[in-house]
């Protein structure tokens, strides 16, 4: 069974002007197309958010996914008589951009950034091989589904973590520095969980736990302005994606 692109894909191949059979090329060039667009708007997002890897990066990986899978089906055609495998160059791709991936995940302490920057390098991945393999639908309904997860599921994301955020804190050395967040957090009624403590190359300190609060109106910017406000913090980050 073929999807509907994949049909129509088929009856482009044999399109001939003269005797140039440029059907191929037509679709190669749709293909390389729609894979800038669709990963492009991926990239756009990402790169609003000041992520490491942006625009440019989703866009060379999204198109170079596109590039090999169109040579993986249309650059040896000497093996089609023998039924070869053609996806054995898309499964290569989907190994190493996994771990082009793993180079944007930043784990310190307690705390991992990155995880959906790496998710959006490996779907605009994807992507690329759904628009290399002509797969136009499967490729632009997908990318609208992750648009959709990227933007309207932050909220959601947010509401969810908005009593537990996960802070990282960086002061001073030499600074009361615990004593002031557990009279801060006494202050706020919220307790404070799985609690990591790291000595930087400069003589600072980073200090990674998780606040629980144990009221249901929690004031999350007002907790982190007074953590702020305490004597030898430099600042204050959130690392479980809540803005206030």
């Amino acid at each position: 069974m073929i999807t509907v692109d994949q049909y129509i894909a088929s009856l482009l191949e044999g399109w001939k002007i003269g005797d140039w059979p440029v059907g191929n090329l037509v679709l190669c060039i749709i293909a390389m197309l729609l894979a800038t667009v669709l990963c492009g708007l991926i990239g756009i997002e990402r790169e609003r958010r000041g992520r490491s890897a942006g625009l440019r990066t989703h866009l060379l990986v999204g198109v170079g996914s596109c590039m090999l899978m169109i040579i993986s089906v249309y650059g040896f055609p000497e093996v089609y008589q023998y039924h070869r495998d053609v996806a054995r160059l898309a499964a290569q791709i989907i190994a190493g951009v996994g771990f082009l991936g793993a180079g944007a995940i930043i784990h310190r302490n307690s705390g991992t950034r990155g995880l959906t920057t790496a998710a959006t390098i490996w779907i605009v991945m994807a992507i690329g091989l759904a628009c290399g393999s002509m797969n136009f639908i499967l490729a632009t309904g997908g990318t609208f589904l992750i648009l959709i997860v990227l933007t309207a599921f932050r909220k959601l994301e947010n509401h969810m973590t908005k009593k537990t955020p996960l802070l990282i804190v960086r002061a001073e050395g030499g600074k009361p520095i615990i004593t002031g967040l557990l009279e801060t957090s006494s202050k706020f009624d919220c307790t404070i969980h799985e609690f990591h403590v790291e000595l930087l190359d400069d003589g600072k300190v980073e200090a990674t736990f998780m606040a629980v609060s144990n009221t249901s109106d929690f004031k999350v910017n007002e907790y982190l302005a007074s953590i702020e406000g305490i004597d030898g913090v430099i600042n204050v980050a959130v690392l479980n994606g809540h803005k206030g």
